[in-house]
């Protein structure tokens, strides 16, 4: 695996883009832009080491994108979106010189970084200036407001409290209707969207709003599927990649990454 950074311009700021390559590419590949987690409030780039992304840069011949968008202790809604919208438009109009198939741009991310592939993913649709093949949003961080999960859970990695306060920070200059690109869970339209994977516990606090937005694109006619894994903590497969149930969601995460290589592609 082959590894640099550029930087791009991005709503004003100049934002750290990590680039991983395959070692020997022999013909162009597909790109995923990979978004990391940490509730929007945390988290860098370099977690794509640790992130389900890394493996499929030799494996599958998959350029891999981290972009460092700012947190929203600095920089709350849009930005962070923006940031993100702005390294995906740098995947497509580079393809050429990162050797990435132009019909095959996908978007993945853990938690808030699957909040804000969900996000993208919307807002690309009604941009136009995109297309995305297909999306792997992992236990997504999706939705500001309480739902059966996420209301009085004491999950040791992300709890109610910590995921109220990360939800005011980067919402806090909303003032008026929140948006679905800064909360997805709150789009009313699934039509026109990229299939989908993702997996998550039974018993973390994201759990019924990764089911739900599982449910909203099926409903809408998008491929879309989920695995639950039971009794675990959120983002298990990273923090214990040795366990057992961690290696399960590891390789079915990868047949289904295979099988989007296989049978997704989206013309620009």
């Amino acid at each position: 695996m082959k590894k640099h950074k550029v930087k791009i311009q991005c709503a004003g700021k100049m934002i750290p883009l990590i680039i991983l390559k395959p070692s020997h590419p022999k013909e162009k590949g597909p790109g995923l832009l990979w978004i990391h987690g940490g509730g929007y409030v945390t988290g860098m780039a370099a977690m794509v080491y640790i992130s389900r992304a890394k493996n499929l840069v030799d494996k599958y011949g998959v350029t891999v994108i981290s972009p460092e968008y700012r947190l929203a202790k600095e920089a709350p809604y849009p930005y962070p979106l923006l940031d993100c919208y702005d390294a995906l438009l740098y995947m497509k109009n580079h393809a050429e010189e990162l050797g990435i198939r132009d019909d095959q741009i996908m978007v993945g991310g853990e938690s808030a970084g699957g909040g804000l592939c969900a996000a993208l993913c919307l807002y690309a649709r009604d941009t136009k200036q995109v297309n995305i093949a297909c999306q792997f949003p992992l236990y997504p961080m999706l939705d500001d407001r309480e739902t059966e999960s996420s209301k009085d859970n004491p999950d040791p990695v992300w709890n109610t409290q910590r995921n109220q306060n990360a939800w005011s920070q980067y919402l806090r200059n909303i003032q008026v209707d929140i948006p679905s690109y800064a909360v997805p869970a709150r789009e009313t339209d699934y039509s026109n969207l990229p299939p989908a994977y993702t997996f998550v516990s039974d018993s973390e606090p994201f759990y019924h709003e990764t089911m739900t937005y599982i449910n909203n694109l099926k409903d809408a006619g998008i491929e879309a599927s989920m695995d639950i894994y039971p009794n675990e903590s959120h983002a298990f497969d990273m923090l214990k990649p040795w366990k057992k149930v961690s290696r399960q969601a590891i390789q079915k995460f990868e047949e289904k990454f295979d099988y989007a290589l296989q049978h997704y592609f989206k013309k620009q």
